[in-house]
């Protein structure tokens, strides 16, 4: 991690799977990082080969992060011009980015009450914000990704449960809850009354997935803005 100020420091974390192996559970570890400080995520398959030593892989990688770059995707390429060994033993990969703050008016949080009846005034919440952000064409995918992921959370985890609108370069919808179980999605069989819900939300956006908090999780849903 580079703070804003330039000092490059190797944060210890937890092991767990690879970088871009999906699927596996990790552990998850909370880290205040000012506005503006930079991260830089790697395999050991950046430095590793039978030439080099790791360690002064890692010297030249923090040296590297802390001098100008006109953009993240210029920066990468300048950190494997740097560090990346002309013939590596194992997969690389690397991943810079940078924090910035939301305003408080590119967010909205709402408290759920476990209770299905909630559900509609849950959708109605959320169609009147997009409605105050300009972005009417993304009311109705919206409103069944809020439907759906709300509705799981109250039949399937523990409260407190909470709702929350995301408004940057896309929209992102969460619904975080107590309960530490993640959700698997399975395809239903024809005749069956349930089971889609993940299946719709997935096929709705672009993107979706959990993030594990200290005392529960957090299901997110992506889409593009147009």
């Amino acid at each position: 991690m580079v703070s804003p100020d330039g000092t490059a420091e190797l944060l210890d974390l937890p092991a767990g799977p690879p970088l871009g192996l999906g699927g596996l559970p990790f552990e998850a570890v909370d880290i205040e990082l000012p506005e503006g400080s930079l991260l830089a995520l790697y395999t050991d398959g950046l430095f590793a080969s039978r030439e080099n030593d790791i360690d002064d892989g890692i010297f030249r990688l923090r040296q590297t992060l802390t001098r100008p770059a006109a953009s993240l995707d210029a920066l990468c390429d300048t950190l494997l011009a740097a560090v990346l060994p002309q013939r590596p033993i194992d997969d690389v990969a690397l991943l810079v980015a940078r924090t910035r703050a939301l305003n408080a008016d590119q967010v909205a949080t709402w408290d759920v009450a476990a209770d299905p009846a909630v559900v509609a005034q849950a959708r109605k919440d959320a169609a009147g914000q997009l409605e105050a952000w300009g972005l009417t064409d993304a009311v109705f995918v919206t409103e069944l990704v809020v439907s759906e992921l709300v509705t799981n959370a109250i039949r399937h985890a523990e409260p407190p449960i909470q709702l929350r609108l995301i408004h940057d370069r896309s929209l992102i919808c969460e619904v975080t809850d107590a309960s530490s179980t993640a959700p698997h999605m399975r395809r239903a069989l024809t005749y069956d009354e349930g089971g889609r819900g993940l299946l719709l939300v997935a096929q709705l956006t672009q993107h979706w997935g959990t993030r594990h908090i200290a005392k529960g999780k957090t299901i997110w849903a992506e889409q593009t803005l147009t």
